[in-house]
């Protein structure tokens, strides 16, 4: 059996598994990410949740073929480096580099919304599909584009940033220094904001009673107190889907995928949030008088998929299965082992990429 280590690196958790050659996680590691931190604090916990999933999965790093990494933000695969990661606060940071001087194992490095997607698509929602879009409602908004087969990077990695294209002119400021940003509305944390919002303006809400009982305002707050039938709450849903369904109209109208899937904790509501956007989006799509339109569903793999995905980097970059826009032609050099195959002249190596 072959095992490969994903990272998924988000703006509330450190995500490390050890996945099997089958796509399944045999080894988790977590920890709280911390935003705010410095990179070597956050550096040293990612190494620690590496740690935690090889010991969970009974194994060491000699154990595993590579490691693959799916980080928020700009990420140069050619280079490894983390480019700059808004929520993260990162800007030029050697990750892949420092990963592989704590495990000596090659390292892969993308954006983390596209290693979600590419684990939907290995083994989710979306496998089988030749063009597909998986978008993430978390602290943000991210989104995986798939073209025939082939994750869609752009010429400078940046490609696919869904959660910055702007569906509300002038309103409220996104974390990216915009205005009106799709992520401001529809991720985790925007959802939130809109219900402490409207718990403000309507003080008799059901949703107090709630925020009371849990602690805080969430994502699942709104959907709860519409559940109880009170009105703010149903207020703030219908909202919520209604710029949801904007989003990924726009996205449809741009790509019209095979597949369209989306995922995070808010999609654990099920019906309740993906009918009336159904709903939403067939009214409003260009394409509505086609015969053939875009599925859209809930991501199967949940929070797995961006430890899949990112696990599986390794193997898509040797394969070439994913657009050199996205996988440079350089991945980050990993230190020679006998019972590997090292090109004797690393000019020659270079010349066959």
């Amino acid at each position: 059996m072959k095992y490969y280590i994903g990272i998924d690196i988000g703006g509330t958790n450190l995500s490390t598994g050890v996945v099997d050659e089958n796509y399944e996680i045999v080894g988790r590691g977590k920890l709280k990410t911390e935003v705010g931190r410095s990179y070597e604090e956050i550096l040293a916990d990612i190494i620690e949740t590496v740690r935690l999933a090889l010991a969970d999965a009974k194994l060491d790093s000699e154990d595993v073929r590579w490691i693959g990494v799916g980080c928020p933000g700009f990420c140069n695969p050619e280079t490894g480096t983390v480019e700059y990661s808004n929520n993260l606060k990162w800007n030029n940071v050697p990750l892949a580099a420092d990963l592989e001087k704590a495990f000596e194992r090659k390292v892969y490095l993308d954006n983390d919304a596209n290693a979600a997607a590419y684990g939907e698509y290995l083994a989710g929602a979306a496998k089988g599909a030749k063009n597909a879009v998986v978008i993430t409602l978390g602290t943000g908004v991210g989104a995986g584009i798939i073209i025939n087969g082939k994750i869609f990077g752009g010429s400078n990695f940046a490609g696919g940033e869904i959660g910055h294209t702007v569906i509300v002119v002038d309103g409220y400021e996104c974390s990216c220094g915009r205005k009106g940003c799709f992520e401001a509305y529809c991720s985790a944390t925007g959802l939130a904001r809109m219900t402490r919002e409207a718990a403000e303006l309507h003080p008799k809400s059901k949703i107090k009673q709630l925020v009371e009982t849990d602690g805080r305002f969430s994502a699942r707050t709104a959907f709860n107190a519409a559940k109880l039938l009170d009105e703010t709450g149903i207020e703030v849903v219908e909202r919520y889907i209604k710029h949801l369904a904007c989003g990924i109209t726009n996205t449809i109208n741009v790509f019209q995928p095979d597949i369209l899937c989306i995922g995070g904790g808010v999609c654990n509501e099920g019906d309740a949030l993906l009918n009336p956007l159904k709903e939403q989006v067939a009214k409003d799509i260009f394409s509505r008088g086609s015969a053939k339109n875009t599925e859209i569903c809930i991501c199967k793999l949940g929070n797995d998929a961006g430890i899949i995905g990112a696990a599986m980097l390794g193997k898509s970059a040797d394969s070439g299965n994913i657009l050199k826009s996205v996988f440079g032609a350089k991945p980050a050099p990993a230190p020679k082992k006998p019972t590997e195959k090292v090109p004797e002249n690393p000019e020659s190596a270079q010349n066959k990429k």
